[in-house]
């Protein structure tokens, strides 16, 4: 068994694709029109197909779910924050820090779906130990173990 990519439903797929290129960057791998493959292994569907394979009408499919997301890591999290302010974008919440102390947002898709970007690890780390922490302090901080931080440090 390989799990192999997730899949969203959308109601309009140019507007879908082109959301997900603006906004994160992604690019279209395979196009079958009613299917398309984005950079990253995420795969869009069409309402209809979707609807159609699982035996259901259109107006059956539920939208806007809160209980699951798809996850993104960026290097450059204050440029794609401030790049999320050009946009129109809405947000489950603005940029918000976890306890851990990695800064991450959660916004909607053209079709309510949860996307969340958080800065990566490794930049957290560098962040903390930049600001003046020893790696005994940003790995307490963290939550991670030394070795973690230390990595980070080369």
């Amino acid at each position: 068994m390989k799990f192999k990519n997730p899949l969203f439903v959308v109601t309009d797929m140019e507007k879908s694709v082109a959301f997900y290129q603006d906004t994160l960057g992604l690019h279209k791998i395979m196009d079958f029109g009613a299917n398309v493959t984005l950079t990253g292994g995420l795969s869009l569907q069409t309402r209809e197909t979707w609807a159609n394979l699982i035996g259901k009408d259109p107006g059956e499919l539920g939208w806007g779910g809160m209980v699951s997301e798809i996850y993104f890591e960026e290097d450059r999290f204050d440029a794609f924050a401030e790049k999320l302010d050009h946009l129109d974008i809405h947000y489950v919440h603005p940029v918000k820090e976890h306890p851990w102390g990695q800064r991450v947002v959660r916004f909607y898709d053209p079709d309510g779906h949860i996307i969340e970007v958080g800065e990566t690890m490794k930049v957290v780390c560098r962040r903390f130990l930049d600001s003046g922490m020893t790696p005994e302090q940003a790995a307490r901080r963290m939550d991670v173990p030394l070795k973690f931080v230390k990595g980070c440090m080369r």
